[in-house]
């Protein structure tokens, strides 16, 4: 493929789109090149030639001297078969060739068909491209096996080639070979709309033969937040961090992803999508679909990597929502009159407006409301979270103990206070709190990190020795002065209560939100909420977004 991005494209689009699809042969009448797209324009007339043409592809004209960005006029059909026709020790092998500004990317085997990009594209892009390059071969190999489908596809591209030299020649002006063979050959159209899939949607799906399907998406063109791409590495680690208490969000409606599955699909992948809900946790989710966890959480991410589905908190009247920042929230934009039309009598900026503070959905409740009016708002928060139009904030907890006079007392040059700490760890200043990354190496697993302490049952009967055992050794972690101060506080005197905290303590590092402690702990939002109250005078309460669904609601910087 011959691929270069348009030039009104977006920045981050502009090497995700090829330059030209490329499909090559050799055999007794040496190298051919059967077929390109987008072909290259010619002159309808020679009086044209006079004036020095700009290349369709050119990305920048300066006075009368043209840029020629992707290198069109360099390389000839007799060039480009020639470059791209390897040898046969080459045949199911990754095939790249860089040229000045352009890449060569293909999987050559009974043919070379071949992706070229700009030689400075993401190497993830070159790796998709190849891997497409692959998918396209095998399917032509195994229908030239039975029925010789890529020798009399070749064939009549040569035919045709062949018609349009001799036409030339008696006619006396240059046309375009390939131009004649796109309504004629079924493998150039399919070329053809590989090309043009991979410029717009990102999303190839075609029938070779009109018989082996070929499906492939591009995640660089599909995962766009706000006009901003979400690079693939980021997706991949935000799939590796879903957790059980997430929820699946599909973005189509359940009769169309059904329609675009393939006849040959997994049943499980139809159980999920009929069984997903918006309202249902994907250990839930598993339930209902009767699959084991680990291939749901496969399954979703099949869906996700597609752009069919996003991951999200399942909506429960305490989740707090509030505007994106990026949200589009012109009165008339596409969006507010598709919404209008999905909800009759609601306006998009009035239902936004709603939102412009963090709220609530609990604060929307009406007791002496039908239950149909609830169901339609939870039918628009959806609309809004499908539309990226929403962020959900969560509760995050750190653990802040006052410094000790001496640490007042220090001189501003000198080592930062020892209390101003966040779960054992040291900050300069309180300012400098920082909440960490929910995908490190201990937060990758299902379960919490410390499952081993928090996990550990406390012994029934009050105030026990083995009681006060386990809460001084969960509390070993922390320095003299911050134990100091944590036993002075009322709450502590309560044996219940300082063991409670003792076990949440791994969670007061501003990592883990709410939800998933409640989920970890089997806890309820009230007991957190009641705890969090009673040593408030060390924890430090902030909202945020969940770093791991944050990909799926806000553009990357």
């Amino acid at each position: 493929m011959y691929t270069q991005s348009e030039p009104s494209l977006p920045k981050n689009g502009e090497k995700t789109s090829p330059i030209s699809v490329i499909l090559v042969s050799s055999g007794s009448r040496g190298n051919k090149l059967l077929f390109r797209y987008p072909f290259q324009r010619v002159p309808e007339s020679t009086a044209s030639q006079t004036t020095k043409l700009r290349s369709p592809y050119a990305l920048n004209t300066v006075g009368d001297v043209t840029e020629d960005q992707d290198g069109d006029s360099r390389f000839s059909d007799v060039i480009l078969a020639t470059i791209l026709a390897t040898k046969s020790d080459m045949c199911g092998k990754k095939f790249e060739l860089k040229i000045d500004n352009v890449r060569f990317v293909g999987h050559p085997t009974l043919l070379q068909h071949g992706h070229t990009i700009q030689a400075n594209a993401d190497p993830s892009v070159i790796s998709c491209m190849h891997n497409l390059s692959r998918r396209i071969a095998i399917a032509l190999q195994h229908e030239e096996r039975r029925c010789q489908y890529l020798t009399r596809e070749a064939k009549l591209m040569l035919a045709m080639q062949d018609e349009v030299t001799t036409m030339t020649e008696t006619d006396g002006g240059p046309q375009s070979p390939f131009r004649q063979i796109l309504p004629k050959c079924k493998l150039a159209r399919d070329l053809q709309e590989v090309y043009d899939s991979l410029c717009t949607t990102g999303v190839v799906r075609l029938h070779i033969n009109s018989w082996l399907e070929v499906s492939f998406c591009l995640p660089h063109k599909i995962h766009r937040v706000g006009g901003n791409h979400i690079p693939p590495e980021a997706l991949e680690r935000s799939m590796k961090a879903i957790r059980p208490y997430h929820a699946l969000l599909l973005l189509d409606s359940e009769k169309v992803l059904l329609s675009q599955l393939p006849l040959d699909c997994s049943p499980a992948l139809v159980r999920v999508i009929k069984t997903s809900s918006a309202v249902k946790n994907l250990q839930q989710l598993a339930q209902d679909a009767d699959l084991a966890l680990l291939q749901v959480f496969q399954l979703a991410a099949h869906l996700v990597y597609w752009g069919k589905a996003i991951i999200i908190y399942p909506l429960c009247e305490n989740n707090v929502y509030m505007l994106s920042p990026h949200a589009n929230i012109c009165l008339y934009s596409p969006l507010a009159t598709q919404f209008g039309q999905q909800f009759p009598g609601h306006d998009l900026a009035s239902m936004l407006a709603k939102f412009s503070l963090p709220v609530s959905l609990s604060e929307f409740r009406n007791p002496l409301d039908p239950p149909v009016q609830e169901a339609h708002l939870i039918q628009m928060v959806i609309w809004m979270l499908q539309h990226r139009l929403l962020i959900q904030l969560h509760t995050y907890v750190c653990l802040l103990v006052p410094p000790s006079e001496e640490e007042q007392q220090r001189a501003p040059d000198e080592e930062p206070p020892l209390a101003a700490r966040v779960g054992g760890r040291s900050l300069s200043t309180p300012s400098a709190l920082s909440f960490g990354s929910p995908t490190s190496s201990d937060d990758m697993t299902l379960t919490s990190p410390s499952m081993d302490n928090s996990s550990a049952e406390l012994v029934p009967g009050g105030d026990s020795p083995l009681n006060k055992r386990m809460t001084e050794t969960l509390l070993a972690s922390l320095t003299e002065h911050e134990r100091q101060v944590i036993l002075n506080i009322p709450a502590a005197q309560s044996p219940e209560d300082l063991r409670m905290f003792a076990r949440l303590l791994h969670y007061f590092r501003g990592r883990h939100h709410l939800e998933e402690i409640m989920y970890n702990e089997n806890m309820r939002r009230s007991q957190l909420k009641t705890l969090f109250d009673k040593f408030r005078s060390v924890l430090v309460v902030t909202n945020h977004e969940d770093p791991i669904i944050s990909l799926f609601q806000s553009p990357m910087d």
